[in-house]
């Protein structure tokens, strides 16, 4: 089972770790694109990037340094919502080696990566037009990496900038069925500390499904996928 996570924009700073090694990441068959990413964005920085507001100079300082800056696991480094939810520094060892096991995130620039795999800060997401490349050719075969079953939490756009052959989408919605914004991240973040907290292992959606009902966690099936349902801001979903 593998759980798919979108990556975040805002990034942790700093981290202990050594520079980044894509040979170290997982999912080696994408070192190519990898490569190609990287010079793309050495070509965006060489350029000049856009340095106007404090947050902008952050960003570009980030770029500037992503092959010398110091690392530390992906499920660190990306923060937001989202990760807000997952909460992975508050987990307990099993859980944690749980995350590290299943979960795999979608970089605008280094494609797929598990969870303990150390990256640096950066900012390109999938809108960044890196000079020479494109989102969609870059990293449209990154998901012939992605095996078994996978449980799929990314937005839209990156779904679409790397399609993963049967991936089983989840859709957040209020228990009356309205789609939800800031909550879908939160829930979706909850959901995947249920599942490291449960140690789950689940081998298709049916059974995920069948957990889900004897964790009593609002998770059904629905047309194209699976439904979650946010109960509340606490999102009860959590355990």
């Amino acid at each position: 089972m593998i759980v798919l996570l979108p990556p975040s924009e805002t990034k942790a700073a700093g981290g202990t770790a050594e520079p980044l090694s894509t040979a170290s990441l997982g999912f080696p068959g994408l070192a190519v694109a990898r490569s190609r990413a990287l010079a793309a964005l050495d070509r965006l920085v060489a350029a000049g990037q856009d340095v106007s507001t404090p947050a902008k100079a952050r960003a570009a300082a980030d770029n500037a340094a992503v092959r010398d800056a110091p690392t530390m696991p992906a499920i660190e480094r990306y923060t937001g919502v989202l990760y807000d939810a997952l909460g992975a520094a508050s987990l307990d060892a099993d859980a944690r080696d749980w995350v590290d096991a299943h979960v795999v995130i979608q970089s605008a620039l280094l494609g797929f990566v598990r969870a303990s795999d150390r990256i640096p800060a950066y900012k390109v997401s999938e809108h960044t037009r890196l000079p020479g490349e494109r989102m969609r050719e870059l990293w449209s075969g990154a998901g012939d990496a992605i095996e078994g079953f996978a449980l799929d939490l990314r937005s839209k756009a990156y779904a679409a900038v790397a399609p993963v052959a049967g991936a089983v989408p989840v859709e957040i919605v209020s228990p009356d069925g309205r789609a939800l914004n800031h909550w879908n991240k939160a829930g979706k973040g909850a959901l995947v500390r249920s599942l490291a907290l449960a140690g789950v292992e689940a081998p298709s959606a049916d059974a995920l499904v069948a957990w889900a009902a004897s964790a009593d966690v609002p998770l059904t099936r629905a047309e194209g996928g699976l439904r979650l349902v946010v109960q509340d801001p606490r999102l009860v979903a959590a355990r």
